[in-house]
């Protein structure tokens, strides 16, 4: 965690230099027991009004980075970051629809990241900060997502654990297109990592945070493991809602094997 984002002197690597964010990997074969094959909303305008015949198996992509734009703010006690993160979901087998790509993600974001050390129920606070999300998909009625948040966090590690939770307040839209996406996908995350040896285990959880919607949210757990020299594979399985935004009050369980090119 220090490391990745900079927290102490010896590993700045200064301003407008690309580095990781999220994991990036490549899945050439993902299973769904559930496609969403007519996406629909609560705000009539932006439900699909026929199902599409999608398959079960497809291909998933993300590829995420950052760079630090201002360093040592309030008297070098924060640094500023940007951050862009990108998923696709590519029907690759499907020839009746040609192989489209069923869907994709933009995620921008703008990161006050504060380093901190203080000690917590025998955990070490090591970074705690504020950021800005913007999450759209980019498309035309009626399937059009977004949601616009205003996130807190904090990323605590012990050994060769690590855990970020955040929680986030979701900014109103005018013309919603997707209004229960808080009640569906949550509205907080914790991001739980585990390395050992080469070998990485994560499990990634939302809730929606409230007793009204039991069951809702998802989990996410990864394993990632080395195959041969530097090259390394990922074992991923999630489910629940909202593993795209088109897919936000969807339920299903999906399991994949990527290259992974890098983990958290």
């Amino acid at each position: 965690m220090a490391e990745r984002w900079e927290l102490e002197r010896q590993y700045h690597k200064g301003v407008f230099v690309i580095t990781p964010y999220k994991p990036v990997y490549v899945t050439a074969g993902r299973y769904s027991d559930n496609p969403n094959k007519q996406p629909i909303s609560e705000n009539p305008a932006y439900s699909e009004s026929t199902p599409v015949n999608y398959n079960n198996y497809e291909a998933k992509f993300q590829f995420s980075l950052k760079t630090k734009i201002i360093y040592g703010m309030f008297h070098d006690h924060a640094d500023l970051w940007v951050a862009y993160t990108q998923k696709a979901h590519w029907q690759i087998y499907n020839t009746e629809l040609s192989r489209p790509f069923r869907e994709l993600n933009y995620e921008p974001e703008v990161i006050m990241n504060f380093p901190v050390r203080f000690s917590l129920f025998g955990l070490t606070c090591r970074m705690a900060g504020v950021s800005f999300n913007h999450q759209s998909n980019g498309r035309e009625l009626p399937l059009s997502r977004s949601w616009n948040r205003l996130i807190g966090y904090a990323g605590f590690e012990k050994n060769n654990f690590q855990m970020t939770l955040r929680g986030w307040y979701r900014l109103p839209d005018e013309d919603d297109e997707n209004p229960l996406v808080a009640d569906y996908v949550g509205r907080g995350e914790g991001v739980f990592v585990y390395n050992v040896k080469r070998h990485q285990f994560s499990l990634v959880a939302t809730s929606g945070l409230r007793p009204k919607y039991p069951g809702r949210g998802s989990v996410q757990f990864n394993w990632v493991f080395p195959v041969i020299n530097n090259f390394r594979m990922q074992v991923q399985v999630s489910d629940g809602y909202g593993e795209t935004l088109v897919d936000y009050n969807h339920k299903q369980f999906t399991a994949g094997i990527s290259a992974a090119l890098i983990d958290w």
